[in-house]
């Protein structure tokens, strides 16, 4: 049986790793996948921790927060495909004004 800490481990390096996606690219759909990477990060932790304690808790959880994840992209996506139309560019640079 995989020891919790190396679940752990994988976990806080995929949200470091969604981190830099987030604070370094310059492309809006490239945050909007690192974003997603550091939920799954806390998906992992969620099931790792209902493992460790024994319990469905944290499947349960992850259920729903991939859920609500999967709305929040299309969502997401929708407002970058609006945002494209408008300003013909994907860099969070151009948006910088709450005016169109």
């Amino acid at each position: 049986m995989i020891p919790l800490d190396h679940y752990l481990i994988v976990s806080a390096i995929l949200f470091a790793i969604g981190t830099a996606g987030v604070f370094l690219r310059k492309n809006l759909i490239t945050i909007l996948l690192s974003i997603e990477i550091m939920l799954n990060a806390v998906n992992l932790t969620f099931v790792a921790f209902g493992r460790s304690l024994g319990t469905v808790d944290g499947q349960i959880i992850t259920f729903f927060v991939m859920t609500v994840a999967a709305a929040e992209a299309a969502v997401g996506l929708a407002i970058i495909i609006a945002l494209y139309r408008h300003r013909e560019s994907l860099n969070p640079d151009t948006f910088s004004s709450l005016k169109w």
